[in-house]
Protein backbone atom coordinates (compact mmCIF):
# COMPACT_ATOMS: atom_id res chain seq x y z
CA UNK A 1 0.00 0.00 0.00
CA UNK A 2 1.18 3.25 -0.68
CA UNK A 3 1.86 5.71 1.97
CA UNK A 4 -0.75 8.81 2.87
CA UNK A 5 1.09 11.95 2.69
CA UNK A 6 -0.31 14.64 5.21
CA UNK A 7 0.16 18.18 4.15
CA UNK A 8 0.00 20.87 7.19
CA UNK A 9 -2.46 23.74 6.42
CA UNK A 10 -0.06 26.06 8.61
CA UNK A 11 2.98 25.14 6.48
CA UNK A 12 4.99 27.61 4.89
CA UNK A 13 3.26 28.87 1.68
CA UNK A 14 5.83 28.33 -1.31
CA UNK A 15 4.88 30.45 -4.44
CA UNK A 16 4.00 28.85 -7.29
CA UNK A 17 6.47 30.66 -10.83
CA UNK A 18 3.54 30.65 -12.41
CA UNK A 19 1.55 32.54 -10.12
CA UNK A 20 4.69 35.03 -10.57
CA UNK A 21 5.03 34.46 -13.78
CA UNK A 22 0.79 35.69 -13.77
CA UNK A 23 1.62 38.69 -11.17
CA UNK A 24 3.61 40.30 -13.81
CA UNK A 25 2.03 40.05 -16.70
CA UNK A 26 -1.58 40.96 -15.10
CA UNK A 27 0.62 44.13 -13.48
CA UNK A 28 1.75 45.34 -17.02
CA UNK A 29 -1.39 44.73 -18.29
CA UNK A 30 -3.22 46.70 -16.03
CA UNK A 31 -1.20 49.50 -16.08
CA UNK A 32 -0.26 49.65 -19.81
CA UNK A 33 -3.97 49.05 -20.92
CA UNK A 34 -4.87 52.67 -20.80
CA UNK A 35 -2.25 53.74 -22.38
CA UNK A 36 -2.42 51.57 -25.66
CA UNK A 37 -5.38 52.75 -28.42
CA UNK A 38 -7.67 50.94 -30.95
CA UNK A 39 -6.80 53.31 -34.26
CA UNK A 40 -9.49 53.01 -36.76
CA UNK A 41 -8.34 54.63 -40.25
CA UNK A 42 -10.14 55.37 -43.79
CA UNK A 43 -7.84 55.15 -46.72
CA UNK A 44 -9.07 56.87 -50.32
CA UNK A 45 -8.75 54.31 -53.31
CA UNK A 46 -9.45 53.79 -56.86
CA UNK A 47 -12.53 55.02 -58.06
CA UNK A 48 -13.62 56.84 -54.90
CA UNK A 49 -14.20 53.91 -53.15
CA UNK A 50 -12.91 53.86 -49.24
CA UNK A 51 -10.95 51.53 -47.99
CA UNK A 52 -11.04 50.76 -43.77
CA UNK A 53 -8.06 49.74 -41.68
CA UNK A 54 -6.59 49.72 -38.30
CA UNK A 55 -4.23 49.40 -35.56
CA UNK A 56 -2.76 49.97 -32.02
CA UNK A 57 -1.10 52.91 -31.47
CA UNK A 58 0.55 54.18 -27.79
CA UNK A 59 -0.17 57.23 -25.67
CA UNK A 60 3.32 58.96 -24.93
CA UNK A 61 2.75 62.56 -23.96
CA UNK A 62 -0.27 63.39 -21.09
CA UNK A 63 -0.68 66.45 -23.85
CA UNK A 64 -2.33 63.98 -26.87
CA UNK A 65 1.18 62.47 -29.14
CA UNK A 66 0.39 58.98 -29.84
CA UNK A 67 2.93 56.20 -31.06
CA UNK A 68 2.05 53.76 -33.91
CA UNK A 69 3.50 52.21 -36.76
CA UNK A 70 3.26 54.68 -40.29
CA UNK A 71 2.33 51.52 -42.56
CA UNK A 72 -1.05 52.19 -40.20
CA UNK A 73 -1.40 55.20 -40.71
CA UNK A 74 -0.43 55.21 -44.78
CA UNK A 75 -2.46 56.90 -47.07
CA UNK A 76 -4.50 58.49 -44.52
CA UNK A 77 -3.88 61.85 -42.30
CA UNK A 78 -6.81 61.23 -39.11
CA UNK A 79 -8.95 58.87 -37.86
CA UNK A 80 -10.38 57.83 -34.63
CA UNK A 81 -8.70 56.24 -31.32
CA UNK A 82 -10.48 54.01 -28.95
CA UNK A 83 -9.48 53.47 -25.41
CA UNK A 84 -10.43 50.78 -22.85
CA UNK A 85 -12.72 53.34 -20.95
CA UNK A 86 -15.02 53.77 -23.31
CA UNK A 87 -13.75 57.44 -25.02
CA UNK A 88 -13.23 58.03 -28.80
CA UNK A 89 -11.26 60.38 -29.68
CA UNK A 90 -10.37 61.73 -33.25
CA UNK A 91 -6.19 61.86 -33.95
CA UNK A 92 -4.38 63.48 -36.53
CA UNK A 93 -1.29 62.38 -37.98
CA UNK A 94 1.69 64.63 -37.36
CA UNK A 95 4.26 63.19 -39.07
CA UNK A 96 5.61 59.84 -40.45
CA UNK A 97 8.82 58.40 -41.40
CA UNK A 98 8.11 54.94 -43.34
CA UNK A 99 11.56 54.06 -43.33
CA UNK A 100 12.06 53.45 -39.71
CA UNK A 101 8.28 52.13 -39.68
CA UNK A 102 7.39 54.60 -36.94
CA UNK A 103 4.43 57.94 -36.63
CA UNK A 104 3.22 60.13 -34.30
CA UNK A 105 -0.69 60.91 -33.92
CA UNK A 106 -2.05 63.97 -32.17
CA UNK A 107 -5.59 63.92 -30.35
CA UNK A 108 -6.91 66.60 -28.04
CA UNK A 109 -5.56 66.76 -24.54
CA UNK A 110 -7.62 64.65 -22.02
CA UNK A 111 -6.54 63.32 -19.48
CA UNK A 112 -4.91 60.68 -21.48
CA UNK A 113 -2.13 58.15 -19.25
CA UNK A 114 0.96 58.33 -20.99
CA UNK A 115 2.96 54.97 -21.29
CA UNK A 116 6.79 55.21 -19.97
CA UNK A 117 9.42 54.33 -22.75
CA UNK A 118 12.13 51.93 -21.93
CA UNK A 119 15.64 51.65 -23.57
CA UNK A 120 15.89 47.92 -25.78
CA UNK A 121 19.39 47.65 -25.51
CA UNK A 122 18.90 46.44 -21.74
CA UNK A 123 17.14 43.66 -23.15
CA UNK A 124 18.33 40.29 -22.73
CA UNK A 125 17.23 37.11 -24.89
CA UNK A 126 14.50 34.82 -22.70
CA UNK A 127 13.85 38.05 -20.84
CA UNK A 128 9.97 38.31 -20.32
CA UNK A 129 7.92 40.66 -22.59
CA UNK A 130 3.77 41.69 -22.81
CA UNK A 131 2.68 42.59 -26.50
CA UNK A 132 -0.53 45.00 -25.93
CA UNK A 133 -2.75 45.52 -28.82
CA UNK A 134 -5.85 45.41 -30.43
CA UNK A 135 -5.21 42.35 -32.98
CA UNK A 136 -8.01 41.83 -35.33
CA UNK A 137 -10.35 44.32 -33.73
CA UNK A 138 -10.06 42.76 -30.39
CA UNK A 139 -9.45 45.89 -27.89
CA UNK A 140 -6.96 45.62 -25.31
CA UNK A 141 -5.92 42.17 -26.15
CA UNK A 142 -2.59 41.06 -23.57
CA UNK A 143 0.22 38.14 -24.96
CA UNK A 144 2.97 37.39 -23.08
CA UNK A 145 6.35 35.30 -23.89
CA UNK A 146 10.15 36.37 -23.96
CA UNK A 147 12.53 37.95 -26.06
CA UNK A 148 13.36 35.27 -28.65
CA UNK A 149 16.29 36.96 -30.49
CA UNK A 150 18.06 40.28 -30.83
CA UNK A 151 19.57 42.40 -33.34
CA UNK A 152 16.98 41.29 -36.21
CA UNK A 153 17.11 43.54 -39.39
CA UNK A 154 13.81 44.52 -41.01
CA UNK A 155 13.89 45.97 -44.31
CA UNK A 156 11.74 49.12 -45.08
CA UNK A 157 10.95 50.82 -48.05
CA UNK A 158 8.94 54.31 -49.23
CA UNK A 159 9.04 55.03 -52.80
CA UNK A 160 12.47 54.52 -54.34
CA UNK A 161 14.33 54.70 -51.10
CA UNK A 162 14.77 51.37 -48.72
CA UNK A 163 16.76 50.99 -45.43
CA UNK A 164 17.62 48.40 -42.96
CA UNK A 165 15.63 49.25 -39.67
CA UNK A 166 18.24 47.34 -37.25
CA UNK A 167 18.25 45.69 -33.88
CA UNK A 168 14.61 44.95 -34.02
CA UNK A 169 13.16 42.78 -31.39
CA UNK A 170 11.73 39.51 -31.71
CA UNK A 171 9.86 37.93 -29.77
CA UNK A 172 7.17 34.62 -29.46
CA UNK A 173 4.59 36.80 -28.03
CA UNK A 174 1.50 36.18 -30.06
CA UNK A 175 1.31 38.60 -32.77
CA UNK A 176 -1.56 39.55 -35.68
CA UNK A 177 -3.23 41.75 -37.53
CA UNK A 178 -4.09 44.57 -35.69
CA UNK A 179 -1.27 43.98 -33.14
CA UNK A 180 1.14 46.85 -35.98
CA UNK A 181 1.38 49.76 -33.72
CA UNK A 182 1.06 48.43 -30.38
CA UNK A 183 3.31 48.68 -27.05
CA UNK A 184 6.07 46.01 -26.39
CA UNK A 185 6.68 45.89 -22.81
CA UNK A 186 9.15 44.91 -20.31
CA UNK A 187 8.43 43.10 -17.00
CA UNK A 188 8.64 47.04 -15.25
CA UNK A 189 5.92 48.20 -17.37
CA UNK A 190 7.93 50.62 -19.96
CA UNK A 191 7.66 50.25 -23.51
CA UNK A 192 10.89 49.01 -25.16
CA UNK A 193 8.98 47.98 -29.09
CA UNK A 194 6.60 48.77 -31.34
CA UNK A 195 5.27 45.93 -32.62
CA UNK A 196 5.58 46.30 -36.46
CA UNK A 197 4.91 42.53 -38.19
CA UNK A 198 4.37 38.51 -37.81
CA UNK A 199 7.72 37.33 -39.37
CA UNK A 200 5.58 33.57 -38.90
CA UNK A 201 3.92 31.54 -36.46
CA UNK A 202 5.82 32.44 -32.67
CA UNK A 203 8.32 35.28 -34.43
CA UNK A 204 6.98 38.77 -33.95
CA UNK A 205 8.92 41.54 -35.05
CA UNK A 206 9.36 45.40 -32.72
CA UNK A 207 10.57 48.09 -33.53
CA UNK A 208 13.05 48.89 -30.99
CA UNK A 209 12.84 52.24 -28.74
CA UNK A 210 16.26 53.17 -28.57
CA UNK A 211 18.40 56.68 -28.80
CA UNK A 212 17.63 56.17 -32.59
CA UNK A 213 13.93 55.92 -32.53
CA UNK A 214 13.87 58.60 -29.74
CA UNK A 215 15.43 61.01 -31.83
CA UNK A 216 13.01 59.90 -34.96
CA UNK A 217 9.90 60.20 -33.09
CA UNK A 218 11.44 63.70 -31.39
CA UNK A 219 11.61 64.90 -35.08
CA UNK A 220 8.55 63.90 -36.26
CA UNK A 221 6.93 65.73 -33.13
CA UNK A 222 8.57 68.74 -33.21
CA UNK A 223 8.85 68.74 -37.18
CA UNK A 224 6.83 66.69 -38.76
CA UNK A 225 9.40 64.44 -40.33
CA UNK A 226 12.41 62.93 -40.30
CA UNK A 227 15.64 64.43 -42.22
CA UNK A 228 18.05 61.90 -43.98
CA UNK A 229 21.47 62.63 -45.57
CA UNK A 230 21.83 61.06 -48.93
CA UNK A 231 25.22 59.93 -50.96
CA UNK A 232 24.10 58.03 -53.95
CA UNK A 233 25.27 54.55 -53.36
CA UNK A 234 24.58 51.02 -53.78
CA UNK A 235 27.36 49.32 -52.00
CA UNK A 236 27.75 45.84 -49.93
CA UNK A 237 30.19 44.78 -47.38
CA UNK A 238 33.89 43.44 -48.71
CA UNK A 239 36.91 41.94 -46.73
CA UNK A 240 39.72 44.65 -46.44
CA UNK A 241 42.92 43.64 -47.93
CA UNK A 242 45.01 42.20 -45.68
CA UNK A 243 47.59 45.28 -45.24
CA UNK A 244 44.89 47.67 -45.20
CA UNK A 245 43.31 45.75 -42.38
CA UNK A 246 46.26 45.79 -40.34
CA UNK A 247 47.16 48.98 -40.96
CA UNK A 248 43.46 50.65 -39.85
CA UNK A 249 42.91 47.92 -37.33
CA UNK A 250 39.39 47.16 -38.90
CA UNK A 251 38.59 44.13 -41.05
CA UNK A 252 35.72 45.74 -43.71
CA UNK A 253 34.64 48.24 -45.76
CA UNK A 254 31.97 49.17 -48.18
CA UNK A 255 32.40 48.70 -52.00
CA UNK A 256 30.80 50.97 -53.93
CA UNK A 257 28.69 48.42 -56.61
CA UNK A 258 27.22 51.86 -58.35
CA UNK A 259 26.97 55.43 -58.00
CA UNK A 260 23.32 56.82 -59.10
CA UNK A 261 24.12 59.64 -61.71
CA UNK A 262 23.94 63.31 -60.44
CA UNK A 263 24.09 62.25 -56.79
CA UNK A 264 26.85 63.68 -54.60
CA UNK A 265 28.60 60.42 -54.34
CA UNK A 266 28.55 61.32 -58.52
CA UNK A 267 29.69 64.73 -58.12
CA UNK A 268 32.60 63.65 -55.74
CA UNK A 269 33.72 61.62 -57.97
CA UNK A 270 33.12 58.19 -56.87
CA UNK A 271 33.44 55.07 -58.90
CA UNK A 272 32.39 51.52 -58.78
CA UNK A 273 34.91 49.45 -57.15
CA UNK A 274 35.82 51.65 -55.19
CA UNK A 275 36.11 50.42 -50.94
CA UNK A 276 35.04 53.08 -48.49
CA UNK A 277 36.69 52.96 -45.06
CA UNK A 278 35.79 56.02 -43.58
CA UNK A 279 33.35 58.49 -43.83
CA UNK A 280 33.44 62.27 -41.56
CA UNK A 281 35.93 60.09 -39.36
CA UNK A 282 34.38 57.41 -38.68
CA UNK A 283 34.82 54.07 -39.98
CA UNK A 284 32.46 52.04 -42.34
CA UNK A 285 32.12 48.25 -42.37
CA UNK A 286 29.04 47.45 -43.87
CA UNK A 287 25.86 49.76 -45.23
CA UNK A 288 24.48 50.08 -42.01
CA UNK A 289 27.38 52.13 -40.71
CA UNK A 290 26.86 54.15 -43.41
CA UNK A 291 22.93 54.76 -42.95
CA UNK A 292 23.69 55.06 -38.99
CA UNK A 293 25.92 58.59 -40.28
CA UNK A 294 23.56 59.60 -42.60
CA UNK A 295 21.53 61.91 -40.48
CA UNK A 296 20.00 65.22 -40.86
CA UNK A 297 23.11 67.36 -39.88
CA UNK A 298 25.07 65.91 -42.66
CA UNK A 299 22.70 67.68 -45.16
CA UNK A 300 24.78 70.15 -47.13
CA UNK A 301 28.08 69.88 -45.22
CA UNK A 302 31.27 68.67 -46.68
CA UNK A 303 32.43 65.64 -45.22
CA UNK A 304 35.33 63.52 -45.88
CA UNK A 305 35.53 59.79 -47.49
CA UNK A 306 38.46 57.54 -47.12
CA UNK A 307 38.70 55.34 -49.26
CA UNK A 308 40.76 52.13 -51.26
CA UNK A 309 41.27 52.59 -55.37
CA UNK A 310 43.18 50.15 -57.39
CA UNK A 311 45.12 49.83 -54.49
CA UNK A 312 45.75 53.28 -53.32
CA UNK A 313 44.57 55.41 -50.26
CA UNK A 314 42.52 58.19 -51.55
CA UNK A 315 40.74 60.58 -49.52
CA UNK A 316 37.26 62.25 -51.32
CA UNK A 317 35.26 65.61 -49.99
CA UNK A 318 31.31 64.84 -50.54
CA UNK A 319 28.51 67.20 -50.04
CA UNK A 320 25.46 65.55 -48.83
CA UNK A 321 21.73 66.04 -49.95
CA UNK A 322 18.47 65.36 -48.06
CA UNK A 323 16.52 61.96 -49.07
CA UNK A 324 13.79 62.34 -50.59
CA UNK A 325 11.05 59.80 -51.34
Amino acid sequence: MGALRLVSLNAPHTEEPLDAYSRVVTEVARSLAPSVANLRVSRRIARGRRLDGGGSGVVITPDGFVLTSAHVVAGTDRGVASFVDGRELTVELVGADPLSDLAVLRTEPSELVAAELGDAESLQVGQLVVAIGNPNGFAGSVTAGVVSALGRSLPTRSGSATRIVENVIQTDAALNPGNSGGALVDGSGRVVGINTAVAGVGLGLAVPINATTRAIVGALMSEGRFRRAYIGIAGDSRPLPPRLAAALDRKRGIEVVQVFEGSPADRAGLRAEDLIVEVDGAPVGGVDDLQRLMAGDLIGRTVQARLLRQGREVTVELVPDELVF
